[in-house]
């Protein structure tokens, strides 16, 4: 893995993704038009490492601006199309017997479309648990384990998952310990009738021109070392836990609206990724140095997905979004 090993290379790194927004955007505008936040928030997940759904109705180009992103980085990008017989073979990989040139037989491991750098794991929710979770290995440990042996996968490694929100027949929740290991909850909307003028303009007549790299896969490694070298005061570490913690129900200090609302909060992981998070998005603005508002902006994405709220709320037309402003409405913000 490429190391940062002096001041200089470190600066280097960050005058390079301050250089480069523009043109991250220009490329990106040849493909996909308008969901700016959905944008940020993706690239801010891929300069931290981290794994990404998105949910969103179907046309909304999920699809294409993961893809998108992959040909900008320049990283191996794989499509899996989940259905309810897919196998956890059919992700990871299986073993086949092979003849050998000394006419002998042995077990080969053939590698599964997981072995690529940007993964969409398209529909995600579509098939069962036991499939569901051939990724939870892949997500953690950046590996394959078969047949007791382990496979590392090629570096850097991201699961970008979609799922529709609307369509519940014949689909399977994702288990609260794999949404767990998604840094962010994506929500990707309708866009503005101007925007929508201009996608079924552009798409109804010439090709867009091709999408070319800014980045290799090297530079995404020495954007995850910068980004976890970002300074952040201790005040705005202890405002994220303090955001998490007071999500969890029961819990001494649990606000009266949580105790009341939430069935299960937002875990120790959660305050992880919107610190690292925060981080990145310091970088991606230009600054090296973490803000409150760099946590905030973050905070429903981080969780969103982390907690689940009960039936009185749902009773009461209380969302995941409404007890998230609370939570940021409750726990006092750092002056820092």
């Amino acid at each position: 893995m490429t190391t940062i090993d002096t001041y200089e290379d470190e600066q280097q790194v960050v005058e390079q993704v301050r250089s480069s927004r523009d043109r991250i955007d220009a490329e990106l505008s040849k493909a996909i038009i308008g969901q700016k936040q959905a944008v940020e928030e993706l690239m801010i997940s891929l300069f931290a490492g981290g794994h990404c759904l998105l949910t969103g109705a179907p046309g909304l180009a999920k699809t294409l601006l993961v893809s998108s992103i992959a040909q900008i980085f320049h990283l191996q990008f794989r499509r899996i199309q989940f259905t309810p017989d897919l196998m956890p073979a059919d992700i990871t990989g299986t073993e086949i017997l092979q003849e050998t040139p000394d006419g002998s037989r042995q077990m080969q491991f053939v590698k599964g479309p997981i072995f690529a750098n940007v993964i969409l794991a398209d529909e995600i929710n579509r098939t069962p648990p036991k499939t569901q979770a051939a990724l939870l290995e892949a997500m953690q440990e950046h590996q394959v384990t078969a047949a007791g042996v382990r496979y590392p996968l090629e570096e850097p490694f991201f699961v970008l998952a979609t799922q529709n929100p609307i369509e519940m027949e014949g689909t399977y929740p994702l288990p609260e310990a794999q949404l767990d290991r998604f840094m962010f909850n994506i929500n990707i909307d309708y866009l503005s009738e101007d925007d929508e003028v201009t996608v079924v303009s552009q798409t109804t007549s010439v090709r867009p021109e091709p999408i070319e790299a800014i980045f290799s896969g090297d530079d995404v490694r020495r954007f995850h070392e910068v980004v976890r070298r970002v300074p952040i005061a201790e005040e705005l570490v202890r405002y994220a836990v303090q955001l998490a913690a007071a999500s969890r129900p029961g819990q001494a200090g649990s606000p009266d609206f949580v105790n009341e609302w939430v069935s299960w909060g937002a875990g120790l992981r959660a305050a992880q990724y919107l610190v690292l998070g925060a981080k990145a998005r310091a970088l991606f603005e230009g600054r090296v140095h973490v803000t409150t508002e760099d946590l905030q902006e973050l905070v429903h994405s981080t969780f969103r997905h982390r907690i689940l709220v009960g039936y009185r709320a749902e009773a009461e037309g209380i969302s995941v979004e409404n007890v998230i402003d609370r939570l940021l409405d409750t726990i006092p913000a750092p002056t820092t």
